[in-house]
């Protein structure tokens, strides 16, 4: 065997270890993020009498499903689970609208001051939302908007890094493409609606996914502003499971398991165009 054909033999060698040793880590990782996942589900099944067993018992010696049946009569789940599908929705809906068109507006538009503006908009997300809740909460409570879901909804609508995201990816579609429409007649909101809309999948996937996992698990604000039980979200509905002497842990963990089922759903449903958009929102320009 000559010596060259070594160098390259060995060079594959290291190619395929360097590759195993990657899978290796990463399998490592992935174990690490599903343990809690799996052992969440572990003990929403397990018997009660398992659950603080010595050693710990990896695997149930009977599964009571019904325990996910129950987690949904509890303090009316169900009604939190409405509570929180109508906000998310709506809210969602709302937010990418905003921060598609303000982004639209950063990216393609020239006026007075935008940068300053643009920067005025970042700078609020150094503000923490703690600041910002009880002034909120006041604004709300003068419009008569508590225990309401527009109260739930509106506040949080108008963020900034929605808004970034949107204007980061919009700076990099051409200009001409605007500028065409344009002189073939079409108003702002067709250019926006028929020409941006279609070149922006993996942008608005990425603002999907966020919003609605962003909004669905918010708890301090619907903490702040409900006093009636029946418009209670679902991380709310969680809280309540937590008894002041007893923690029923079964339907604590069945009840956990249902509630993030809607944004697990939403990701594998746009996770293909998430990873594009993610790479495609970069910081440049």
């Amino acid at each position: 065997m000559s010596a060259s054909n070594m160098v390259i033999n060995k060079k594959k060698i290291v190619t395929i270890l360097v590759s195993a040793i990657g899978y290796i880590l990463m399998v490592g990782v992935a174990i690490l993020f599903l343990l809690p996942f799996y052992w969440m589900f572990v003990t929403a099944v397990k018997p009660a009498n398992e659950i603080f067993a010595y050693p710990p018992l990896l695997w149930p010696s009977e599964f009571h499903f019904e325990n996910f049946v129950d987690s949904m009569k509890s303090s009316d789940f169900g009604t939190f689970f409405k509570n929180s599908t109508i906000v998310t929705t709506c809210a969602t809906v709302i937010t990418v609208f905003i921060n598609l068109l303000a982004g639209y507006a950063f990216a393609k538009y020239d006026f007075k001051g935008k940068n300053v503006f643009f920067m005025i908009v970042l700078s609020t997300l150094m503000i923490p939302t703690q600041v910002t809740m009880i002034p909120n909460f006041i604004v709300m409570s003068k419009l008569n908007l508590l225990n309401t879901y527009t109260g739930l909804i509106l506040p949080p609508c108008a963020e900034a890094f929605g808004l970034f995201l949107s204007r980061q990816f919009m700076s990099e579609l051409p200009d001409e493409l605007i500028e065409a429409a344009r002189i073939d007649g079409a108003t702002e909101f067709s250019i926006f609606r028929k020409i941006i809309l279609p070149n922006v999948g993996p942008l608005l996937s990425v603002l999907i996914i966020f919003t609605v996992m962003w909004r669905w698990n918010d708890f301090q604000w619907p903490l702040i502003l409900l006093s009636k039980s029946k418009m209670y979200t679902v991380q709310i509905g969680l809280s309540m499971l937590n008894g002041s002497n007893y923690v029923n842990w079964n339907m604590l963990m069945s009840a956990s398991i249902i509630s993030i089922m809607p944004v697990i759903v939403v990701f594998f449903i746009f996770q293909k165009q998430f990873i594009q958009g993610i790479a495609s929102t970069g910081i440049k320009g």
